[in-house]
């Protein structure tokens, strides 16, 4: 399956400009909703390391090609590399590719939740952005989902357009995301509980009056809109300044717990196996579920709830 994905460099693209120390990361894969493969997160992980350390970086705008910022991580992926007989993918996940590294064994409660706690790990490319010591602007549109959302929550500065929805098909599936403590503390604990326990997505305007975004402006206005932040990010302050000011927010969020609530999200992640359904919900650990086809069984759920509640553009749009 790994051959026939895009290389990490055509998913994740990357720009800087020297002159005005402003950076982009573009996610490159619009037929699939912009989803990063493992190595693409990979990649995204390490470049955003890499601006920390670039002196030529001051700013780092993230955004996506398309309709959409983001709908996810690559799923069926992540799901053919646990299911594999072969440990060579799930190895790479962790950077590991040396012959002599042995696997988790499959069943043991490594096996699953050493992935999990890997997530709340920079290198991994989910929480990169929380130890980035320059200034990181999100541009959003269209979809905000999984993955994505991650990087909403952790960036500095959320821009989006007032099409974008916020939230992730986990907590309708799963249960667990693993930004979640910061998600709570972005958005307030009421409105996040009600995300979680309805499993809806949220409009711009609502994300806007819980406090999680900056500005929301028509699509058609949107990069000019994240290119006024930029600009003025880039010319506010040296970057010497702008490392100490992230130093203190950073422990802020330690103070928080920001970081502990990452471990522990990542601790429920890995105990979804010992979950039982009480009737007909939706399983992603259940083996019908990729049998029937997983868009299918997500589609198909999703109509079950009010079109507002929908995590489909398309859903929203039908009359009840």
């Amino acid at each position: 399956m790994t051959d026939s994905l895009p290389k990490p460099e055509e998913i994740i693209l990357f720009e800087k400009d020297r002159k005005t120390k402003i950076a982009t990361i573009t996610f490159n894969r619009p037929d699939q909703l912009n989803s990063p493969t493992a190595a693409a997160r990979l990649r995204y992980g390490d470049l955003i390391h890499r601006c920390s350390i670039d002196d030529d970086v001051k700013v780092l705008v993230v955004r996506g090609v398309g309709d959409d910022f983001g709908s996810g991580a690559d799923l069926p992926e992540f799901m053919a590399n646990q299911n594999a007989e072969s440990p060579e993918a799930r190895l790479r996940e962790f950077k590991l590719e040396e012959d002599d590294v042995t696997a988790p064994p499959r069943g043991s409660f490594r096996f699953g939740a050493s992935v999990s706690s890997w997530y709340a790990n920079p290198q991994a490319g989910c929480r990169s952005l929380q130890e980035f010591k320059k200034i990181s602007i999100v541009e959003t549109k269209g979809y905000c989902y999984g993955w994505h959302f991650y990087q909403a929550a952790d960036a500095d500065l959320v821009i989006s357009a007032d099409d974008t929805l916020f939230g992730h098909p986990s907590f309708r599936y799963h249960g667990w995301g693993p930004r979640m403590w910061t998600w709570a503390q972005a958005m307030g604990m009421r409105k996040f509980q009600e995300m979680v326990f309805t499993g809806r997505a949220f409009t711009a305007a609502e994300m806007d009056a819980c406090g999680f975004i900056n500005s929301v402006v028509p699509r058609a206005d949107l990069e000019a809109e994240v290119e006024k932040y930029a600009t003025s990010c880039a010319r506010t302050r040296p970057t010497d300044t702008v490392f100490m000011q992230k130093t203190f927010f950073e422990i802020m969020k330690q103070q928080q717990g920001e970081y502990m609530g990452s471990l522990m999200s990542a601790f429920f992640e890995s105990m979804g196996s010992n979950i039982a359904a009480d009737g007909n919900e939706v399983m992603l650990e259940d083996e019908d579920t990729f049998g029937r086809g997983l868009n299918n069984t997500v589609k198909g759920n999703d109509d079950q709830y009010p079109p507002e509640f929908r995590l489909s553009k398309s859903g929203r749009k039908k009359k009840k």
